[in-house]
C-alpha cells in the first residue's frame, strides 16, 4: 500500500496556447475547478497522503493555488525544476527524491480528467522487482497508442495509450548520471525484462491537451 503521489505539473501547454501564456495548464478550469483541483481531490479520497508536485512554467501560480494542501487533507511539497522542465524522467526523478527511496508511489499527470478509481492503486500489491504498473485506455481520435497487454503484463506494442496515471518504483527513475532525461525509453526497458504490470481501463478518461478535449469535457457536465 502506498499514501505518496507525485503529480506531473510542469508542462507548458503548448496546444493550449494562447491560454497557457498566462496559465498554467493545471490550473485551467473545467466544470468550474482547476484541472489540479480535480486531480488532488481523487488523490485524498484514496487514502493518498503526501503529494510531491514538479513545478516550472509559471510554476508560482500554482504553488499559490494548492499551497500547502491543508484544503484536501494533504501534505503538499513542491519540486523545483526551474525555467526549463527536466522531461517526465527527470521530474519523476527529481520529485520522487523527496518520497522514501524503496516504495512504489503513484503518478498522476495534472492534465488528466478521469473517473479512475485510485484507490485500487493504493491498494494494490506490489511484486518483488517490478518497477510500475500503467493504466491503458483505449486512444482518442488524434492520439497514439503506446503498449499493448497479455494478461496484466504490458508489451511494447501500439494497442492502447498510456493514461498518465501509474505507479512507479523509484528505481525506474534512478538519475543514472542524468538530469533531464524521458521516462519512455525507461518503461521500455522495463518492459523488456517483464517487470511492468498493467490494466485496461474502460471509464472516463481524456487528457486535457487541447481546446477541443477542454470544451468536450466542459460540454459533458451540461
Amino acid at each position: 500500500m502506498t499514501r505518496h503521489a507525485v503529480i506531473l505539473a510542469a508542462g507548458r501547454g503548448q496546444r493550449l496556447r494562447p491560454l497557457t501564456d498566462r496559465l498554467p495548464k493545471p490550473l485551467v478550469p473545467v466544470r468550474g475547478r482547476a484541472l489540479i483541483d480535480w486531480r488532488l481531490q481523487a488523490l485524498a479520497d484514496a487514502g493518498v497522503e503526501q503529494v510531491v508536485i514538479n513545478l516550472s512554467w509559471l510554476g508560482d501560480q500554482i504553488r499559490e493555488a494548492v499551497g500547502s494542501g491543508e484544503r484536501w487533507g494533504l501534505r503538499v511539497r513542491y519540486s523545483e525544476e526551474g525555467d526549463t522542465a527536466l522531461e517526465t524522467g527527470g521530474g519523476l526523478a527529481r520529485a520522487c527524491s523527496m518520497l522514501p527511496a524503496d516504495a512504489p508511489f503513484l503518478v498522476c499527470n495534472a492534465d488528466v480528467w478521469s473517473d479512475y478509481p485510485l484507490q485500487s492503486l493504493v491498494e494494490r500489491p506490489w511484486a518483488a522487482g517490478q518497477l510500475a504498473h500503467l493504466v491503458l485506455v483505449p486512444p482518442l481520435e488524434g492520439m497514439r497508442a503506446d503498449f499493448a497487454l497479455e494478461a496484466e503484463r504490458v508489451v511494447d506494442a501500439p494497442a492502447l495509450t498510456f493514461s498518465g496515471i501509474s505507479l512507479l518504483h523509484p528505481a525506474l527513475v534512478e538519475p543514472r548520471g542524468q538530469t533531464v532525461f524521458a521516462l519512455a525509453p525507461r518503461l521500455r526497458e522495463a518492459i523488456r525484462r517483464q517487470q511492468v504490470t498493467g490494466e485496461r481501463y474502460h471509464g472516463v478518461w481524456s487528457d486535457i491537451g487541447t481546446p477541443e478535449r477542454l470544451s468536450a469535457a466542459n460540454e459533458a457536465a451540461s
